[in-house]
């Protein structure tokens, strides 16, 4: 199961590359050699990677490969501290950017590349943020304000609305994701001591064996089941088994939320977090599901449970939900304001 980014970045460029566009991918390795895949019609270069260090994928050879590229656009994922430096250095083509998250975790790295990143992304020749919510309440973009587009990410909407939905004889809570530490699942666990319900959680990571330990220990055995990761195929009728998602984010790494907008496709009432970033744009507090405080566990718990009480407000908040992915989220309108934002940037002479 990719990541959010991943999959963003998997629709981006095959939909570009279906409206005539010549699309170029440059991702790191998880080997250490370097190979060239053409999928869907999108080139995939895959640099060599030599190491991960503080979760950045290290590569010798990314510079280079950037280097013999010769594109119209370049439109980099930030944070990635190896790739923008290499393209400020050696890359070609106008500069698109999309902010995607702060450095959050790592501190001293921040501080260290912040002089070269303020330079990087002020050379952009357009730069892109996925929530009007990460635009002020992120202190590197309020400096760059004026100058932010907001461009949601979107999903094929469609796609999740079709499956029957299946009524469990037990309410079913769901959680989707990379087991990461900013995905919050601690929290969801310690409120689970408080709410009759079920819990699936999809999905694997560095975090699955802590966050099973945590699940013994607090006896949820009997109402927790970690199912791994999900097929791609399967997504769709998971997300429509459940009656509530949960993304208890507890750090501004989860930046928007793509899962929001994939459970929200699927009718589905949202539980999240405020963290100042997408998650509370994504769902709309009171209209398509709740919006707890975040890193707290009873709050969790309350939220969950007053939706678990009330099934006319878990069926109205979930076509709320359903209403704005297919009005706001579609891949459709992202890829064709990408597209627009590549327009106006080449035509800036």
């Amino acid at each position: 199961m990719l990541g959010g980014i991943e999959n963003h970045l998997r629709v981006l460029a095959e939909g570009l590359a279906k409206r005539g566009h010549e699309v170029s991918v440059i991702v790191c390795h998880p080997q250490q050699r370097n190979d060239v895949e053409v999928i869907n019609g999108v080139r995939v270069i895959r640099a060599a990677r030599m190491r991960t260090i503080a979760s950045t994928p290290l590569s010798f050879d990314l510079p280079r490969l950037i280097a013999q590229e010769k594109p119209d656009i370049t439109h980099l994922q930030f944070p990635y501290p190896i790739g923008e430096v290499s393209h400020w250095l050696v890359g070609h083509g106008r500069t698109v950017i999309t902010y995607q998250s702060d450095v959050v975790r790592q501190r001293i790295i921040g501080a260290l590349y912040k002089p070269l990143m303020r330079q990087v992304l002020r050379r952009a020749d357009s730069l892109l943020a996925t929530s009007p919510n990460y635009v002020v309440s992120s202190t590197e973009l309020v400096r760059l304000g004026r100058r932010c587009l907001v461009l949601p990410l979107g999903i094929n909407t469609e796609r999740f609305a079709k499956p029957p939905r299946v009524k469990s004889l037990r309410p079913t809570l769901l959680f989707i994701g990379r087991h990461r530490y900013y995905k919050g699942v601690d929290d969801l666990l310690k409120a689970m001591t408080d709410i009759e319900a079920e819990l699936i959680i999809g999905g694997d990571g560095v975090m699955r064996e802590s966050w099973e330990r945590l699940a013994a220990s607090l006896n949820l055995n009997d109402k927790v089941r970690f199912i791994g990761t999900v097929p791609e195929s399967e997504l769709p009728s998971l997300y429509r088994s459940a009656d509530i998602f949960v993304l208890p984010a507890s750090a501004r790494s989860e930046a928007f939320g793509l899962v929001l907008l994939e459970a929200m496709a699927a009718g589905l009432p949202c539980v999240t977090t405020e963290l100042g970033t997408g998650t509370s744009y994504v769902v709309q507090h009171n209209v398509s599901g709740l919006v707890a405080p975040a890193r707290t566990p009873s709050a969790l718990a309350e939220s969950i449970n007053h939706l678990l009480a009330d099934e006319s407000l878990r069926k109205r908040m979930g076509e709320a939900g359903q209403e704005r992915a297919r009005k706001d989220f579609t891949e459709t309108m992202m890829i064709q304001r990408i597209e627009n934002v590549y327009k106006w940037v080449v035509e800036q002479n």
